[in-house]
């Protein structure tokens, strides 16, 4: 079992209750229901904010295609054009 450290949060009170909800349906604490929530957000975050450095790092360095170039190509999307 992995070491669990305690956070204490509040919620709006429809938000607790939609949560006392799936808990009951799912048959799971809403502490465990949290934990899998919290931990989804922040590894979609994490991959996010990875993304956006890697885009900034690769700018930086000039690895950019010309803003008319980008046109031209988005305007071959969902056409039979090579």
């Amino acid at each position: 079992m992995r070491k669990a450290a305690p956070l204490s949060i509040r919620v709006p009170e429809e938000l607790s209750e939609r949560l006392d909800a799936l808990a009951k349906a799912t048959d799971r604490s809403k502490s465990f229901l949290a934990v899998q929530a919290i931990e989804e957000f922040v590894t979609v975050q994490e991959w996010q904010v990875a993304a956006i450095k890697e885009g900034i790092a690769e700018a930086d360095a000039g690895k950019v295609v010309p803003h008319e170039t980008a046109v031209e190509e988005l305007s071959k999307w969902g056409t039979k054009q090579p």
